[in-house]
């Protein structure tokens, strides 16, 4: 389980330009933050994280569809 300010915290170090998103290359790019995102929302991998999260369906998940996933999954204190 994680709170919120670490989940942001998280969520920053993944979103590397900076774009308030994080995309299946940020993902890819960071394995170890990338299997404690999967692990914190159930998702086997950032493709599933991606298929079942992505809101907007842009490819991208932001802070808020991140914060929902790990919500759903009864992991955020």
């Amino acid at each position: 389980m994680t709170t919120e300010q670490e989940l942001q915290s998280l969520f920053n170090t993944l979103d590397s330009d900076q774009d308030g998103k994080i995309s299946i290359n940020d993902l890819f790019l960071s394995p170890g933050l990338s299997a404690i995102i999967s692990s914190e929302t159930n998702s086997t991998s950032p493709q599933e994280l991606l298929v079942n999260y992505d809101s907007d369906k842009d490819g991208s998940i932001t802070f808020e569809e991140l914060k929902s996933a790990v919500e759903k999954a009864n992991n955020l204190n």
